[in-house]
């Protein structure tokens, strides 16, 4: 009778160990999370800046409408209420601008192309006291689809790369944005010329940049593998390990562990890419990583890092995706389609949530979208 009792209760546990493991293995550790349709804009745009202000807010500025319209205007979206309030406009039509927050609680926008067929050197400062912005010092040369990184070693912002004129003459050079003064001075130029890239501030300081349209003009650009780190204490950037894949308009974001995560882009054949790429900072190298449900490309904002590590994808296609490192994986979001997903922005709030803004979708003739999603934990 002890045996059999004996046995039944190890056959008992044995079952109830699988099944345990079972929904440890079949239950993922993290949500996809939900996307859920939020209100409209002031104003449709598309390759806008959107930059995190104090108090959980988001500064909208500039893009364009559709082509051949672009804009001047900036909004506030204030989660606590929900609503977008428009600013004061800018001195200058911006659209592909670059946009850093400052430490005073300020933020830097600088360049991008005003319509007229060249590019902008001039920048202002945005004041959320006042909701005004202000003109400040101008860079050395026009740029726009540039990059724009707050350093916080030296309390100054790297400005890096982009077009000088309509969308080609691409930069190598870079400048440094002091806020003490409010002016620019120049830094180290780039092994290579470029617009429409991408880059990260890493942990120890340093900047890495990669991909982008380095001559060319479309359909036919010429487009870079390469990848190079700008090293702020000596003012420099060296060339690291190219990338498996020429792209640009792809997007960038640190992983917990210090890598970076390359994702999307587009190929000099127009192709869009659903391959990913995962930069070592140690060896200074790209390996392959996995690929994304969806190809995706004009990227460059629609990126955002999760408070738990996590990557969301949030433009490039019509459904976001969140890429979770613990499993190397990625994981579609529930929720609507996106009618607006490329030039998009996707900006993190200190609560977790992410505010996704506008862009333009499947028919570029029918211009931007005034819609704005939440993607919610």
């Amino acid at each position: 009778m002890i045996d059999r009792f004996a046995k039944f209760g190890l056959v008992f546990i044995l079952l109830f160990s699988m099944l345990v493991l079972l929904a440890v293995t079949t239950i993922p550790s993290h949500r996809p999370g939900t996307l859920v349709s939020w209100g409209p804009t002031n104003t449709a745009r598309f390759s806008h800046t959107a930059t995190l202000l104090e108090g959980n807010k988001i500064l909208i500025a500039g893009g364009m409408e559709r082509n051949g319209v672009w804009l001047d205007t900036g909004e506030i979206f204030d989660e606590t209420t929900g609503r977008f309030t428009p600013t004061a406009r800018m001195s200058s039509r911006r659209a592909g601008a670059m946009a850093a927050a400052l430490p005073d609680g300020t933020v830097l926008i600088a360049g991008g192309s005003d319509g007229s067929g060249k590019n902008l050197a001039t920048a202002e400062i945005f004041n959320p006291q006042t909701n005004t912005f202000s003109m400040t010092g101008s860079m050395s040369a026009p740029r726009t689809q540039g990059m724009a990184i707050y350093l916080p070693r030296i309390n100054k912002v790297l400005i890096v790369g982009g077009a000088a004129n309509g969308d080609d003459n691409q930069h190598s050079s870079a400048e440094l944005y002091d806020p003490a003064t409010g002016r620019f001075s120049q830094t180290g130029s780039m092994h290579v010329a470029r617009a429409y890239f991408n880059g990260v501030l890493l942990r120890d300081g340093s900047v890495l940049v990669m991909g982008g349209v380095s001559g060319g003009e479309f359909p036919n650009p010429n487009l870079e593998s390469s990848a190079e780190i700008y090293d702020p204490a000596l003012g420099r950037f060296a060339p690291v390990d190219s990338m498996n894949v020429a792209r640009y308009k792809h997007g960038t974001a640190l992983l917990p562990d210090g890598r970076v995560m390359v994702v999307g882009g587009q190929t000099s054949s127009g192709e869009r890419l659903a391959s990913t790429e995962i930069f070592d900072p140690v060896k200074r190298k790209f390996q392959r990583g996995p690929e994304m449900k969806l190809p995706r490309f004009k990227i460059v904002n629609g990126v955002a890092r999760l408070k738990d590590g996590r990557i969301l994808v949030a433009g490039g296609a019509d459904q976001p995706e969140l890429f979770d490192p613990s499993a190397n994986s990625f994981t579609l979001v529930t929720g609507p389609q996106l009618d607006g997903y490329l030039y998009s922005s996707a900006t993190p709030l200190p609560d977790g949530k992410v505010l996704l803004v506008n862009g333009y979708g499947a028919h570029p003739t029918s211009g931007a979208v005034r819609h704005t999603w939440m993607w919610e934990p």
